[in-house]
């Protein structure tokens, strides 16, 4: 027993001086918000924030491990925000749905979140100065991509400032937990393709019907014992359901990427994305011209969406990610290249890459 009171006791006075460093801590980010706001600057600069995690898993040597780290950390810098300014960041709501989980793991417990109705609004509330950010999805590794997120894009003056990655995993609950007591599922329509196969395997005869959030579904399912809910963990603590079957995914590999937008352009880390949007001409060939630049140049193209311009039959704009920053020499002489063989040509942000 002495041997235990001895590393409890060590326990103790680590906690004293870890709570003293996290006040010191906390004095100096206050002090740094006091000058950012002097100058005009965003409080929240997420290549700041990327450095700082990179610095510190490359001093970690363990046994505390990386991912845990980060968790602890996130929720420090979230703290820190806190007492320098209440910053408001919308994200597509309801609560209890995957953006919001995305909202926390980008911002933290701290961060006053307000979960907005639809895509649009998220974009608007950002533009008025209503809130200092918006999280909205963009695609899935499995459903493709989010049309109203992209469709939104342009015509908005915000940039992208960052990107979450977020493993999906859905649960199939209801308030029982009995299986037999459930007569109809409800979800969102991606989370329903996302479990396709599951669902013709085990509810053949179950009618499965659409609806706007997986935390919709999961309400509805908190009110009638016949109701079942495809839907998150979060979902289900916020509703006090109880799971049926976990994990109903039919890929475990399920990842959807979430974009952080804002009126704030971050600086280069060395590791960023940009994304750019663009349309050409109505010949044979134009698009080839156009990506014909980046690939002499050396650019590395990671994705590539089409979408209806809407301004014309038979006419597309053309979302694209490329590996750099636009503060890249080379990048930019690059888009300035592509921007030649286009009617019309938007960048939509340069920002770090999200942790997948």
């Amino acid at each position: 027993m002495e041997e235990l009171d001895k590393h409890r006791q060590n326990i103790d006075d680590i906690d004293q001086k870890i709570l003293e460093l996290l006040n010191n801590r906390a004095k100096e980010a206050m002090h740094i918000g006091e000058i950012k706001k002097a100058a005009g600057q965003p409080l929240y600069v997420p290549s700041r924030e990327k450095k700082i995690f990179e610095r510190l898993t490359g001093l970690n040597t363990g046994p505390f491990p990386n991912d845990a780290l980060r968790s602890v950390y996130r929720e420090i810098i979230s703290a820190s925000l806190s007492l320098e300014e209440v910053q408001k960041v919308g994200y597509l709501g309801p609560e209890g749905t995957f953006t919001n989980m995305a909202a926390i793991k980008q911002f933290g417990l701290s961060a006053t979140l307000i979960p907005i109705r639809n895509i649009p609004e998220v974009f608007d509330s950002v533009e008025r100065g209503r809130m200092a950010f918006g999280i909205v999805p963009v695609e899935n590794s499995l459903e493709g991509i989010v049309n109203h997120t992209l469709d939104t894009f342009t015509t908005s003056n915000l940039k992208i400032c960052g990107e979450i990655y977020l493993e999906i995993s859905h649960n199939l609950m209801n308030k029982t937990g009995n299986f037999e007591d459930i007569q109809v599922i409800y979800s969102h329509y991606q989370a329903i393709g996302q479990c396709r196969k599951w669902l013709a395997a085990n509810c053949p005869d179950i009618p499965v019907h659409e609806i706007d959030s997986t935390a919709k579904a999961a309400e509805l399912a908190s009110k009638d014992p016949t109701v079942a809910a495809i839907s998150s963990e979060m979902a289900q603590l916020k509703y006090s359901l109880r799971v049926v079957e976990k994990s109903i995914e039919d890929n475990p590999n399920n990842f959807t990427r979430f974009l952080l937008i804002g009126n704030y352009e971050p600086l280069p880390t060395g590791n960023d994305k940009t994304s750019i949007v663009f349309s050409v001409t109505h010949k044979a060939g134009s698009l080839y011209e156009a990506l014909s630049v980046l690939a002499k140049a050396d650019i590395n193209m990671t994705k590539i969406e089409s979408r209806p311009s809407r301004q014309k039959a038979w006419e597309y704009v053309f979302f694209v990610d490329v590996e750099g920053h636009i503060a890249d020499k080379r990048l930019k002489t690059a888009l300035d290249g592509l921007c030649e063989h286009t009617a019309f040509f938007k960048v939509l942000g340069s920002y770090p890459k999200g942790e997948k």
